[in-house]
């Protein structure tokens, strides 16, 4: 992922942060050297397991680059399915070749879509890429052959939504909840070559070619188990998905986690949730894009698990949970 200016997002930010406002009243803050105050839990629903979830991180990890065509990238994938199958309703692959724009090589790549409670009508998408970098393009000159490890850029995300799995298969909700795992976000090297699972997905979704009934909105995950983690509202998120982000920051805010999830409008992110926007999928992305002292463990070999903290994936898994144990 990437992030660009965009010029329409000063008027979104005036009324949007007004509207945040009560939200900053509801709750205060605690300093950002002590940590979170227990969450404030509106429904009955079981906590979730930011321990477990940082397990899966290094499980993924010890596969090895995730890269497409690597022997990592298939071990994992056959792992993926064979958990989500023994806990999902209905799991389903969307295997696609990409060819790549520059050295024309093609790309064998594959989405896993898992389904809770497939016949309810009120569903909501969450997502997150599976893959990983085959270069570190931000490391200093002798590392950027090295395959970026992506326990934070990858690994994070899906080890969130592979846990979420594992309580909606032992508590199951009224609200169906559809999880994307999409592949080919971070080939690259330009964003020709990137966010391929999720245009690929767009693309059967605006061709009405995915299964019945289809989520109301959709919430990416990214980078999401920073050791000092700060979540502002992503400037795409705002522009084309602020109802959404509004439930999603006010829960937080509920939860006690208002310093995480500041409620202001940060710079705007190309990411797999823009494609999704731009066929009128209502889509926000939760992202921590400054990873590390000066972003210095972002798309290079640092980006390992010594980085990523259990309880950073917690919170965004209690805030998720509180989304879907409250009806979307």
């Amino acid at each position: 992922m990437s992030r660009l200016a965009h010029p329409r997002l000063s008027a979104t930010i005036g009324w949007f942060t007004a509207a945040l406002m009560p939200l900053a009243q509801a709750c205060s803050d605690a300093p950002v050297d002590e940590p979170p105050p227990p969450p404030v839990i509106a429904v009955d629903r079981p906590a979730f397991d930011g321990e477990a979830a940082f397990d899966l991180v290094v499980e993924q990890v010890e596969f090895g680059p995730r890269v497409p065509g690597l022997s990592g990238h298939q071990a994992q994938l056959e792992w993926m399915i064979a958990r989500l199958e023994s806990l999902a309703d209905t799991v389903w692959t969307q295997p696609f070749v990409h060819r790549h724009s520059e050295t024309l090589q093609p790309l064998a790549l594959t989405n896993v879509i898992a389904r809770f409670n497939p016949a309810a009508t009120e569903r909501i998408l969450l997502l997150a890429h599976w893959d990983t970098r085959p270069t570190s393009d931000m490391a200093p000159p002798d590392q950027r052959d090295v395959p970026v490890p992506g326990a934070n850029d990858g690994a994070s995300g899906t080890a969130v939504l592979l846990q979420l799995a594992q309580h909606l298969a032992a508590e199951p909700t009224e609200l169906g909840v559809d999880l994307l795992f999409v592949d080919g976000e971070d080939f690259g090297p330009t964003t020709d070559d990137m966010f391929l699972g999720a245009r690929h997905w767009a693309q059967r979704y605006a061709a009405g070619e995915l299964p019945d009934p289809q989520p109301r909105y959709a919430i990416l995950l990214d980078m999401v188990g920073d050791a000092d983690p700060r979540f502002p509202i992503e400037g795409y998120s705002a522009e084309y998905a602020p109802q959404v982000a509004q439930r999603v920051w006010g829960i937080a805010a509920r939860l006690g986690y208002g310093r995480v999830f500041p409620r202001e409008i940060g710079g705007p992110v190309q990411d797999d949730h823009v494609p999704l926007n731009e066929v009128g999928l209502p889509t926000i992305d939760i992202i921590d894009f400054d990873y590390g002292p000066g972003n210095g463990y972002w798309h290079t070999p640092d980006d390992t698990p010594d980085q990523v903290r259990a309880a950073t994936l917690d919170m965004v898994g209690e805030v998720l949970l509180e989304l879907i144990h409250t009806g979307g």
